[in-house]
């Protein structure tokens, strides 16, 4: 039988083009359950309803908001063993370590912390000037957000369970998810208590919808569509562009989070302190989770010499060492095939790996390749492609000026991270290179792999193209996340009684607020 969607409130039948069958990555044999492609009509219906919903939600108060986003955390709990099953069948993550251990909690924290935001009201950010009586704040978009969740985060980051959904229903926007094809399941599980505590708090029922998979000219139409606010994407690069193009036609803001090669620069005195531990930590992070995370370090700059020669030789033998995991489905191994491949043609030397198996069911082998910094400058296009999963390219250059030239070259990226000596020897090269690391990155790291990712206030999950599709947000973090699913409004002469609360003269919520040029509550 296949799965119903959610529209309006209703699990109900897809008007399907065709279906398809998730894979268990393990096993390569499907998981048992068939998933609808939807139709235009389907994408017409759910953002018709979805902007029924948008008006709706203009008169739910913010704490109601915030009563639904702590409810459906509370609700996530209750089926944290159902989910974390269905997520490892459908991704082949490990259960204690990964899913339960780190995402889901992950993945409630931050619903709890939109909660709060959504509650306290100062990611608004009011502004006023009592003398011309001109007053600004921001508030939620008109017409629901359209969220892709990316297939490596099914939890934390997915369509309607991740930051993304946080941060638009914190704003007042309705959600319409489309899951990714590798984890639909554990995404339809996620809209059953979505749809509960709608239920239970008696919210609009168009407030959260969930369709599984669209053709392309279809996903084009649902993020160009006149009614929809805004769509919030995480997935590849070259899908991300054209949904873009549609939604850039239409004037539809979409905000892209596409892909990243967070280059690691080890300086030479580094190195000569401490280049066991750095191969121990680089291993570790560059193979976490088979190389599946979109802050993995990609590339590698070292400065030729002994010391480089005898910290790569570690790193090979370290490759070979350690097990190959499973990746999260067909397409990722083939482009896993693909990206080496391309990145061999350009140049680059394979120093292991570089054949898919070597593991269970979908799988590569722990890939290593090298070039110099002549040939990454040659080819530096093709040399700093993303190759998503367990591979990393490392990047010999002569010297200073070299990886200046080097870094010069990299298109935008989430992260960066300057490896230098604690004694001060490589300071002097730090300040050379990090003013131009720091304008190619979202988020500068010091002595420190890039792979986690901090649900803290002040983390940037964003960055130049092609890491986003705009480096001015970011995607972790709230309250900073959500102002990308809202619209600044202003109020010009507005009589006292028609302001909004957080805009009235007494700040009767006592949040934070730009009042006449001084930050005040």
């Amino acid at each position: 039988m296949t799965q119903p969607i959610l529209i309006g409130g209703e699990w109900r039948p897809a008007d399907a083009v065709s279906n398809f069958q998730p894979l268990n990555p393990q096993t390569k044999e499907p998981t048992g359950e068939v998933y609808p492609v939807s139709s235009v009509s389907d994408v017409d219906q759910a953002v018709k309803i979805g902007a029924e919903a948008s008006e709706q939600l203009l008169s739910v108060s913010a704490n109601k908001i915030a009563q639904f986003l702590d409810l459906y955390a509370d609700r996530i709990e209750t089926r944290r063993d159902e989910i974390v099953e269905m997520a490892h069948r459908e991704t082949a993550y490990p259960k204690e370590t990964r899913l339960d251990g780190i995402e889901l909690p992950r993945t409630t924290d931050q619903l709890r912390q939109a909660a709060k935001s959504a509650r306290d009201r100062s990611w608004t950010q009011p502004v006023i000037d009592t003398k011309a009586n001109i007053r600004s704040i921001y508030a939620a978009l008109e017409g629901p957000v359209v969220v892709f969740g990316p297939n490596n985060f099914p939890l934390a980051f997915g369509s309607i369970s991740g930051g993304d959904f946080a941060a638009a229903i914190a704003a007042g926007n309705p959600v319409i998810a489309k899951a990714n094809s590798s984890h639909p399941g554990t995404t339809r599980l996620f809209a059953q208590e979505a749809l509960a505590a709608v239920q239970d708090l008696d919210l609009p029922i168009g407030m959260v919808q969930l369709i599984y998979r669209t053709y392309h000219d279809v996903g084009e139409r649902l993020v160009s569509h006149p009614l929809v606010g805004a769509t919030g994407y995480t997935g590849s690069r070259s899908a991300g562009l054209v949904l873009k193009n549609a939604a850039d036609r239409a004037g539809k803001p979409i905000y892209l989070e596409l892909s990243s090669i967070n280059p690691v620069v080890i300086l030479p005195g580094a190195l000569q302190e401490r280049w066991e531990d750095l191969a121990e930590e680089f291993v570790s992070s560059c193979l976490l989770g088979t190389g599946q995370f979109c802050t993995n370090p990609g590339v590698v700059i070292l400065q030729k010499g002994p010391e480089t020669e005898t910290f790569i030789q570690s790193l090979i033998q370290r490759f070979r060492d350690a097990p190959v995991g499973t990746l999260l489905g067909e397409g990722v191994e083939k482009g896993m095939v693909a990206g080496v491949r391309a990145l061999r043609n350009a140049g680059a030397e394979l120093l292991t790996g570089g054949q898919s198996g070597g593991g269970t069911g979908f799988c590569h082998q722990n890939t290593l390749l090298q070039a110099t910094g002549v040939q990454f400058l040659a080819k530096s296009e093709t040399l700093q492609e993303e190759a998503f999963g367990n591979e990393s390219l490392l990047v010999l250059v002569d010297d200073l000026d070299q990886t200046c030239q080097v870094l010069r070259s990299l298109e935008g990226n989430l992260t960066g991270t300057i490896y230098s000596a604690q004694n001060g020897t490589d300071d002097v090269a730090y300040d050379r290179i990090a003013p131009i690391l720091r304008r190619k990155v979202g988020r500068l790291s010091n002595d420190k792999m890039p792979t986690g990712v901090a649900v803290t206030p002040a983390m940037n999950h964003g960055g130049p193209f092609p890491a986003t599709g705009h480096p001015g947000f970011t995607a972790v973090g709230i309250p900073a996340a959500i102002t990308r699913f809202a619209q600044l409004q202003c109020f010009d002469n507005v009589r006292p009684s028609r302001l909004p609360a957080e805009l009235e003269d007494e700040n009767p919520l006592g949040i934070w607020r730009f009042v006449d040029g001084k930050w005040t509550n």
